[in-house]
């Protein structure tokens, strides 16, 4: 089911570990030209596009693409209590955790009368994309929304697919979540058609352009982000999930098993790999892993998952090797399971979240550890971050120097402007002193 990369007995260069890395077949820019077709549908149709899209893709066309108030506050109400408690406790979590990212405001003093102010700007309207495929997310509404609410963004428009169960109605439990956290504006639209409506607004709908699109979803949504960037901000081109688990052999082989299991199910494209330098234990994990997904309710998609090019075993001499090849994988979700997990942890510079010890799986940070689960995918690890109250907000600088102050860098100035061949620029210094 799990293939094996043995990595022993030989040095590897970061070049050497990133061709080794197990990938999914997925390439965002073989979906462009379509995207790129939906979004200008969107563009010139309008709310018929959209509707049209909904038919083709969901199988269902919905009577009506903004959901009503009324609707919202009757998917509240039909929250099982169970579900409602923990969406509740999930929120209280995520808020605070979500509190802590939000960057000070601060003043430098670089000289008597001149100082720079740091401050972060919220954003004024954000998009949020909620997937409705294989699966229901109201944890998406929440990660989404709170750490835009955290961050002080006055407008929120919610997307989400239309489901053919419910009518062409946006999932009952994701309009829930919605209801919950007080967002009234969301939409039954889904996929690069839905990505195109945020970017360049539908006034037939009274949907406004937003400044920002976030969110996870399929590869046309990844590729519609890729696209609208620039009319917009994205956050990522997230894609199919991972998770890449270190450990030694003082784990438990049905935990670690139970783990890459949890991802697997998300997707046949998801890619689940265990590194060990234990070569008994990544045994009793390949044991486990077949026990357990033949009785797991998703077993076709584990299936195809863990055995798929992007899952593995990886062999490694040492725990040192074991983390250099996590930094090379860049993962989505990194578990660190050994007998001295700080050690690790130490090692460690690229992940999108990291799980440590063997009661922090990464079915916790999906839910309710108050963590946000929108992160990098693809090894995107290696150069951004994972969504959180600082994605939706702009940093600026605010320069004020006294009379003074500017005239104690005057020269520094005209010496530059001279040396750059820009002559004005020292000229516009002189002008206040002349």
């Amino acid at each position: 089911m799990l293939h094996t990369i043995d990595l022993r007995g030989r040095s590897h260069s970061t070049s050497d570990l990133l061709a080794l890395v197990p990938r999914a077949a997925v390439d965002v820019g073989v979906a462009s030209e379509r995207a790129a077709e939906l979004i200008d549908e969107v563009r010139r149709g309008g709310e018929e596009a959209l509707l049209a899209q909904s038919e083709r893709f969901d199988g269902v066309r919905p009577t009506a693409l903004r959901v009503t108030a009324g609707e919202i506050a009757g998917a509240v109400e039909s929250l099982e209590p169970a579900v409602r408690n923990a969406l509740q406790e999930t929120i209280r979590r995520v808020r605070l955790a979500s509190e802590a990212q939000v960057p000070p405001a601060t003043v430098t003093e670089l000289a008597p009368g001149a100082s720079i102010r740091q401050r972060w700007q919220p954003m004024g309207r954000v998009g949020l994309y909620v997937p409705g495929g294989k699966a229901v997310y109201p944890s998406s509404v929440v990660m989404n929304v709170v750490p835009a609410q955290v961050a002080g963004v006055g407008s929120i428009a919610l997307v989400s697919p239309p489901q053919r169960e419910h009518g062409g109605r946006v999932h009952p439990t994701v309009l829930g979540a919605a209801g919950l956290l007080g967002v009234d504006e969301v939409y039954a639209m889904g996929g690069a058609g839905a990505i195109g409506a945020l970017a360049y607004g539908v006034p037939g709908i009274g949907l406004a352009p937003v400044q920002l699109v976030t969110g996870p979803g399929n590869v046309f949504v990844a590729a519609a982000k890729r696209l609208v960037r620039g009319r917009t901000g994205i956050d990522s081109e997230a894609g199919p999930t991972d998770i890449l688990v270190i450990a030694d052999d003082s784990a438990d082989a049905r935990w670690v098993a139970a783990d890459l299991i949890s991802q697997a199910e998300h997707d046949e494209l998801a890619a689940a790999v265990l590194v060990t330098d234990a070569p008994a234990f990544a045994e009793a994990v390949l044991a486990e892993v077949e026990r357990q997904a033949s009785a797991t309710t998703h077993r076709e998609r584990v299936a195809a998952a863990l055995g798929g090019e992007q899952s593995a075993i990886v062999i490694v001499d040492d725990l040192e090797q074991a983390a250099a090849f996590s930094d090379a994988f860049g993962p989505e979700h990194l578990e660190i399971q050994t007998r001295d997990n700080e050690s690790v942890l130490a090692r460690i510079e690229n992940a999108g979240a990291i799980f440590l010890g063997a009661y922090s799986p990464v079915s916790l940070g999906d839910y309710a550890a108050g963590s946000n689960h929108v992160l990098p995918t693809g090894g995107q690890a290696r150069f951004s971050a994972g969504l959180n109250a600082a994605s939706f907000l702009r940093s600026q600088q605010v320069v004020e120097y006294d009379r003074e102050a500017l005239s104690g860098v005057a020269d520094a100035i005209a010496a530059l402007s001279a040396a750059e061949v820009l002559p004005a620029h020292g000229d516009a210094v002189r002008a206040r002193f002349s």
